[in-house]
């Protein structure tokens, strides 16, 4: 089960890839957490993309695809893999393709720029591990606390109306793109109401992949 999700940003990537990672048993795999991950490491490559980071810089695609191969190739990705957020546009699509890297499906969460305004005002992040939460529909056991570690979560600068609505912009115009391109691939693309409840998106996505 090898598993591309694609979506706008607060469309519920992290929580729908939650779900399928325990329903399947498969990895999740955050280009964040990759990235957030080897820049707490030590190492010429750690601190490359310190690097990079510490300048407010974007790193490099080729550096990011080769430790997406080198994470996929760990033992927890033998029965599958998901991965949330990457790639996000044509050029990483292609190269992703480029490496042989496998995918069954697709999955394009859709809603709309003003659901997802909506939505916004609800979401909490823990900002070490970048689990995703929301008051309304997938709050935390404690208020206010990650789950698993138990810290404190925060509400992003970037969930605003304004912020919001550049990033929709930014997606319309480098993701999107991608939906086309991954039609005319030998996988399989389905598009999934992202608005609807959560338990009702998780049933969709879980109807046609099964």
């Amino acid at each position: 089960m090898k598993i591309i999700l694609l979506g706008m940003p607060g469309s519920g990537k992290g929580t729908q890839s939650e779900i399928l990672k325990q329903k399947f048993s498969i990895a999740n795999i955050s280009t964040g957490a990759i990235l957030r991950q080897a820049s707490r490491e030590q190492g010429k490559q750690a601190e490359l993309i310190r690097s990079f980071i510490d300048k407010g810089q974007l790193v490099p695609d080729k550096i990011i695809i080769q430790m997406l191969v080198n994470r996929i190739h760990q033992k927890d990705c033998s029965k599958g893999y998901i991965l949330d957020g990457f790639p996000r546009n044509l050029a990483q699509g292609e190269s992703l393709d480029n490496t042989g890297i496998k995918v069954d499906f697709v999955i394009y969460l859709e809603i709309s720029e003003q659901a997802i305004i909506s939505r916004m005002a609800g979401r909490r992040i823990h900002p070490a591990s970048g689990r995703s939460y929301h008051l309304q529909h997938n709050p935390p056991q404690k208020d206010g606390l990650d789950d698993i570690s138990g810290e404190p979560l925060i509400q992003r600068d970037d969930d605003t109306p304004e912020v919001i609505k550049k990033r929709v912009a930014s997606f319309n115009k480098e993701t999107r793109p991608l939906l086309e391109f991954y039609k005319t691939k030998k996988v399989k693309f389905v598009e999934v109401d992202a608005s609807k409840e959560l338990n009702d998106v998780s049933c969709s996505i879980l109807g046609q992949i099964n």
